[in-house]
């Protein structure tokens, strides 16, 4: 099912922005584009996103940048005790030889080589870098959850409709089973009827038994029976927790099934318009439960 989540952040020297997507998919097709030179972090990832997602074709991003304090000015403490204690042994030579310097500013100090120097000199610690942003992925994962759960409640109140309207057809079904059941022992005794009087000659019982295998050929209740267990199959597994995706669409392919035995056995055009409304409603099923994990 669909998702997206984004997050910003920043720590041991250096600031990041994850991206995290997915589109509907059978299983979890997962692709990450991290940055280099973080050793563990692929692993740590690849677990994280398996642990909270079980489907779909995940699209991980992780961009990272140096912290806006790499760049900034920094004071070298050595550098500056050195240019201080040679001030201060220039000043004392001059005033030795009655010589009057001009004071130093701070500006001119800071001008001396080697007391300040632009940026860290220090690269950041991979190890405290990996186990800050597996922290943010961590935030970054409920966030991405929470929108999927969100669409997830959404489809499933859908899919409990359609559910329903399958529920209500098969009622409707057995109805029209039970409405022709006298109309098909009339048939099959009109046709046992035109037996005999075809064929004078042949054994009653041999054609009794032929008619009766047509009669059980024709009856739907099996298929009925199934549809109704299938419907309450679905209902439990809506109401359960975890992903249920895979379940339905198993029993997606049971209702397509009975759908399309009842329509080849119907016998009633009643019976076939109200099979082919169930393959209708199951195949917009199957639609919606594409996206559910």
């Amino acid at each position: 099912m669909t998702g997206f989540a984004a997050r910003r952040g920043a720590g041991a020297g250096v600031e990041w922005a994850w991206d995290l997507r997915a589109v509907n998919g059978k299983g979890l097709d997962l692709r990450l584009r991290l940055p280099d030179g973080i050793d563990g972090l692929e692993a740590g990832v690849r677990e994280a996103v398996a642990r909270a997602v079980a489907r779909g074709s995940v699209q991980l991003t992780l961009k990272t940048t140096a912290g806006e304090a790499s760049d900034a000015l920094r004071i070298n403490p050595d550098g500056l005790g050195l240019a201080l204690s040679a001030l201060a042994t220039v000043e004392a030579q001059a005033a030795g030889q009655g010589l009057e310097l001009a004071a130093t500013s701070a500006a001119q100090v800071l001008g001396l080589r080697g007391v300040t120097q632009q940026g860290g000199a220090e690269p950041p610690d991979p190890v405290a870098l990996r186990a800050a942003l597996l922290a943010e992925l961590a935030d970054l994962l409920a966030d991405f959850n929470a929108m999927r759960r969100a669409e997830g409640a959404a489809l499933a109140r859908v899919v409990s409709a359609q559910i329903d309207r399958i529920a209500d057809l098969t009622a409707a079904a057995t109805e029209a089973a039970d409405a022709r059941r006298p109309e098909v022992a009339e048939a099959l005794m009109a046709a046992l009827a035109r037996v005999a009087d075809a064929a004078p000659g042949a054994d009653p019982g041999r054609v009794a038994a032929e008619l009766a295998m047509l009669a059980i050929k024709a009856d739907v209740t099996e298929e009925l029976d199934r549809l109704r267990a299938h419907v309450a199959a679905a209902r439990a597994h809506l109401a359960a927790d975890g992903p249920i995706g895979r379940k339905l669409e198993f029993l997606t392919q049971e209702f397509v099934r009975e759908a399309n035995t009842l329509c080849s056995k119907s016998g009633s055009t009643r019976l076939t318009a109200i099979g082919l409304d169930l393959k209708h409603v199951i195949d917009q099923m199957r639609e919606q439960i594409q996206n559910l994990e």
